[in-house]
């Protein structure tokens, strides 16, 4: 029979090339870790469009029924969708499109263009009147560097001139994506007329629409051909300045008259404003760059700052540009953190190394850490996964498990040249005996990743990274176990039969040397197999397993009993979704009721402006604020709750100084809204981590009747508010807007020749404003805006007034041919897949889980549920939704997991009773997860999950190397009972190693909030399986094959 190819073997016998690609693999991982990009978070494709369309003059619901419904509907059809949610507001409808998670990035441009084309396909199908649709597929980008440019004594066209060139020069900076100015208001030239004035004059509004227009007109006059050339002709007349708009004829009943004496002409603004923007309470345009996709987030933050520092030397007196949010440094902060938590950990291993192996052969094992290392970041580079905070944390996860291989290869390597074996032959055995227990092993930890990879969800999504890097790490550090430790260990390994010095630990710390030897760790050679394992602790150890195997009933049953306990104690245990970001920012939104106007809430947010100004001379815990009023800020962190415009909105996001700091003024403004009547509803938020989830406790309440919806909605309300954790219990939508109705009496107005259209542009145009031509200004085109002057647009009791010219050439009050009628109707309809959908949101300042309270809720909402009428439901939304989606689309690739487990089991142990012995282990590391996570106080939330599946695969491996070992010794001649025992002593040391590996590799990442966590369940759940595998597992090997009490 030929022999089986051996690895290890093959290696020592070619050392010299496997020495060379070891040095070239580790000079390529150290140029790819140069190479990896950087960046807050992973990489995250936002799968929504948004379709935007306006009906100027449409009631919400006409524009609901008549416009919104059309698309919904018509998007219906679309493959791949996930969802849709729209709101309709008077004049405008918003449709926003989710696409499913389950599909692929690259295929997300060519959904939204299939969305176009659905669209398009049903445009001459929308009411007449209509402007667009306008598509937005750009709704996810993050704009992680946001500038603010102030100016004193200049007005917004000036500053936006400056901004313009700033944006022209960022753009040339390598590695930005896009650059946007947010806060720009509109250049316009007014024309404001009053009405009552021209009605006295008898002048017709469309006689100076007329004469704007054929005035600035540009028209082809033709050119002269002559023999030579040809000689283009250019008639004067178009607007070149304000004074030539003001300047126009307007002729009516035989007379003239110059523009600017019957209107008043003026440049300004758009008014009323749109988004403004203001910086410290000051007028100021923001600058957001994002990151183009692929580069790296620091290097952009490096030539932003150079770059910034540039502009700022050749801005005009008064103008300055500030850094108001940066990415960069806070991923710099980030990485930095990991990085720390990453070299904690590699001290931490190296020191059990060394300790527990001796100084020679823990070298070996600390030598392959950064090879193993250097070529996970060679395949990283490779398969194009950078450094952020998932894949950062998963190479901290990676390291505490792929020195598990290197430890149980070089602890069988050195134990056989204990007993006399020469170098290759103990490389060579160490490779038979271990290297497919080992890989059996590495493979079941890799499928405890699976899940995570298979899952199509957001949260999973987001989480990719973590089975990118796992699966990396460990099957290199396999390869590494096989290749480079036999490598290392010929190289290094000393002769353990040569007479050795007195090491460091014994010259320095004799009693220390003395406990360890006992121990077994770092001892000296011993010649005989059974003096390695005879030292007094091991001894003692064999007592104990001999102990456990006799009484393994006892031990069956108490581990049942410890395992329905934790059950019960992981109810105890809050769920979380993602924990909160350490990033300093806070973010307060103020909200009006629907219909407040734009200075309303302006007026509002100047007064939280003054209070912030206020709270920093007396507190200093803020270094600046930005404000968005009449929308929220842009995205410029991944799961911000962006705002959409909105003229009852604002939004401050406040730099904090430290997290002390974000915390204290967080409290203060909590109390400042929950305890004094300001008449705005505020949310103040941190940054969150993970998909945007908005409030942290929403119900979605759907149905056809918009009165019996609101009756619903306010149950639901009303339970919430009956909770005191909750507190700005609200309403999405409900608030009913006023209105004034204009009945137009039509039999008189057929006789006065006016039409309905005629009124309606009327009103328009003067309370809203016409533009009736553009003014050209180099670049620039402005429109000029017919509109009525401040009094008729300020002023309702003047509307009765308003002069409605009739066919005869004179006007008449619109009184006299209309009957005014104050009104409500609603201002805002919501949708959730083409129903009426109100979201009641809630939030939660406490430590207390969403997850909790709503679980503690729920039989309030039950009650509610069973009383609710056919076609009408309550579902659960917010961070609670997200993680239930997030969970159960994990646990749908749990199934594969198993398969993929009990397939890799099958085809090392070949028997069915020993694969389920493996399996039964797995679900024991619950105990630990209960224990630590209730002992610590930390929430159960989405990372933990992913660790806890991660952690079966660790237990099973442990478990399928102890199985493995027994059935080798019983191979050799054995007994089984003396297998049982002997198999589990001789793997105690390799099992406790490579568990306290893993363990304290994990104590650094325990204080990191994001997989805080995470950590302390594997910390857990290792600490006691790993202890249950050497004593349950034993006991019940031999209950399962019978062995006799008497036998062992």
């Amino acid at each position: 029979m030929a022999q089986r190819f051996n690895l290890s073997d093959w290696t020592l016998h070619n050392r010299t090339l496997v020495g060379f690609f070891l040095l070239a693999i580790a000079l390529m991982g150290v140029v790819s870790y140069g190479r990896l990009s950087q960046a807050e978070d992973p990489p995250f494709t936002f799968r929504v469009m948004v379709i935007r369309t306006l009906w100027p003059g449409a009631t919400a619901p006409q524009v609901e029924q008549q416009l919104t419904d059309k698309i919904e509907k018509k998007l219906q059809e679309m493959p791949y969708i996930d969802r849709l949610q729209s709101f309709s507001r008077p004049g405008e409808s918003t449709v926003m499109f989710f696409a499913r998670y389950g599909v692929p990035g690259s295929l997300v441009p060519d959904i939204f263009y299939q969305v176009r084309k659905k669209v398009g396909d049903i445009r001459h199908t929308l009411p007449a009147g209509i402007q667009g649709p306008f598509f937005n597929d750009e709704y996810g980008d993050v704009f992680g560097n946001i500038y603010a440019l102030t100016a004193e004594g200049l007005d917004y066209p000036q500053l936006k001139d400056i901004a313009e060139r700033i944006r022209d020069k960022l753009l040339r900076i390598p590695g930005a994506g896009k650059v946007e100015i947010f806060g720009i208001q509109d250049e316009k030239i007014f024309v404001e007329l009053a009405n009552a004035k021209l009605a006295t004059l008898g002048i017709d509004q469309s006689t100076i629409i007329q004469a704007l227009s054929q005035q600035n007109s540009v028209n082809a006059a033709g050119f002269f051909e002559i023999q030579d050339e040809r000689i283009q002709i250019r008639p004067s007349g178009a607007f070149d300045t304000v004074q030539a708009v003001s300047g126009t004829l307007i002729r009516s009943g035989g007379r003239s008259f110059r523009l600017g004496d019957i209107t008043s002409v003026r440049r300004g603004t758009s008014d009323p404003p749109t988004t403004e923007v203001r910086f410290g309470g000051k007028k100021a345009l923001a600058i957001g760059v994002s990151l183009a996709r692929g580069a790296d987030i620091i290097d952009l933050g490096n030539a932003l700052e150079a770059n910034i520092a540039k502009i700022r030397d050749t801005l005009p007196l008064g103008v300055e540009i500030a850094e108001v949010l940066s990415a960069p440094n806070a991923v710099r902060t980030s990485i930095k953190t990991f990085v720390r938590a990453l070299a904690e950990a590699v001290a931490v291993v190296l020191l059990v190394t060394f300790i527990s192996l001796g100084m020679r052969t823990g070298m070996v094992v600390a030598i392959s850490i950064p090879l193993v290392l250097a070529a996970t970041f060679l395949a990283m580079d490779l398969f194009n996964v950078g450094l952020h905070k998932v894949s950062l944390g998963a190479l901290v996860l990676a390291l505490g498990l792929l020195v598990d291989d290197a430890i149980i290869a070089i602890e069988t390597m050195w134990v056989k040249m204990e007993q006399g074996w020469e170098r290759t032959r103990a490389a060579s055995f160490a490779y038979t005996s271990t290297a497919g227990p080992m890989l059996s092993g590495t493979l079941v930890t890799v499928a405890g990743f699976i899940p995570i990879a298979i899952a199509k969800s957001s949260t999973s999504e987001y989480a990719f990274a973590f089975f990118q890097v796992n699966a990396i790490a460990l099957l290199i550090s396999w390869v590494a176990a096989v290749v480079a430790i036999p490598w290392l260990g010929y190289k290094l390994l000393p002769d353990p039969r040569a007479p050795r010095q007195p090491c460091l630990i014994q010259r320095r710390w004799p009693r220390l040397a003395g406990r360890l030897e006992r121990l077994g760790l770092g001892g000296d050679a011993h010649g005989e197999d059974h003096d390695v394992y005879g030292t007094p602790f091991y001894n003692r150890f064999r007592i104990l397993v001999r102990t456990c195997v006799r009484r393994r009933w006892l031990i069956i049953l108490v581990t049942l009993f410890l395992f329905v306990l934790s059950i019960a104690g992981m109810a105890k245990v809050q769920k979380q979704f993602f924990p909160n970001s350490t990033r300093l920012e806070l973010n307060v939104e103020l909200r009006l009721p629907e219909g407040s106007s734009l200075a309303a809430i302006d007026a509002a947010t100047r007064k939280l402006e003054d209070w912030l100004d206020e709270d920093k001379a007396r507190f200093g815990q803020h270094d600046h604020f930005i404000t968005y009023v009449g929308s929220g800020s842009p995205r410029y962190f991944l799961s911000l709750d962006q705002q959409l415009p909105a003229t009852n909105v604002s939004q401050l996001v406040i730099m904090t100084r430290d997290q002390e700091a974000r915390e204290a003024l967080r409290g203060r403004l909590i109390d400042l809204f929950e305890n004094e009547a300001w008449g705005v509803r505020g949310n103040i938020a941190r940054i969150e981590n993970g998909p945007p989830v908005g409030y942290a406790l929403q119900y979605r309440v759907s149905g056809e009747d918009l009165a019996t919806l609101r009756r619903i909605a306010d149950d639901v309300a009303s339970v919430l508010r009956g909770n005191p954790e909750l507190s700005n219990v609200n309403l999405d939508w409900s608030e009913l807007s006023k209105v004034v109705e204009i009945e137009i009496d039509q039999d008189k107005a057929r006789l006065l020749g006016v039409s309905s259209q005629d009124v309606a542009a009327l009103l328009s145009m003067s309370l809203n404003g016409l533009t009736v031509t553009s003014y050209r200004e180099g670049e620039k085109t402005i429109d000029v805006v017919l509109r009525g002057d401040r009094q008729e647009r300020s002023h309702l009791s003047a509307l009765p007034d308003l002069a409605v010219p009739t066919r005869g050439g004179k006007s008449v009050p619109l009184s006299q041919v209309a009957r005014l009628k104050h009104s409500f109707e609603p201002g805002l309809i919501w949708r959730r897949d083409r129903l009426p959908t109100i979201t009641v949101r809630a939030n939660l300042y406490g430590k207390t889980q969403p997850a909790t309270i709503v679980a503690n809720l729920q039989p309030r909402i039950d009650q509610i549920i069973a009383s609710l009428p056919a076609g009408y439901a309550i579902a659960t939304g917010g961070s609670v939704e997200e993680s239930a989606k997030g969970s159960s689309s994990v646990m749908v690739g749990i199934p594969v997991f198993i398969l993929l487990v009990i397939t890799v089991l099958m085809i090392q142990l070949r028997s069915v009773s020993r694969v389920i012995m493996v399996v039964l282990t797995a679900p024991l590391g619950i105990i630990g997860i209960a224990l630590f996570l209730l002992i610590f106080n930390k929430p159960f939330g989405f990372m933990a999950l992913l660790g806890t599946i991660a952690l079966f695969g660790m237990i099973m491996r442990n478990s399928v190397i102890l199985v493995d070992q027994i059935e080798q010794d019983m191979a050799a001649g054995k007994p089984r009972g003396e297998a049982i025992i002997e198999s589990t002593v001789r793997r105690f040391r390799p099992i406790v190693l490579t568990a306290a590996a893993a363990v304290l590799a994990m104590v650094p990442l325990s204080r990191n909030d994001f997989f805080g966590p995470m950590a302390v369940a594997i910390m857990g759940g290792l600490i006691v399986a790993t202890a249950l595998t050497l004593l349950f597992l034993p006991a019940l090997y031999s209950a399962w094959y019978k062995v006799k009490p008497d036998a062992v």
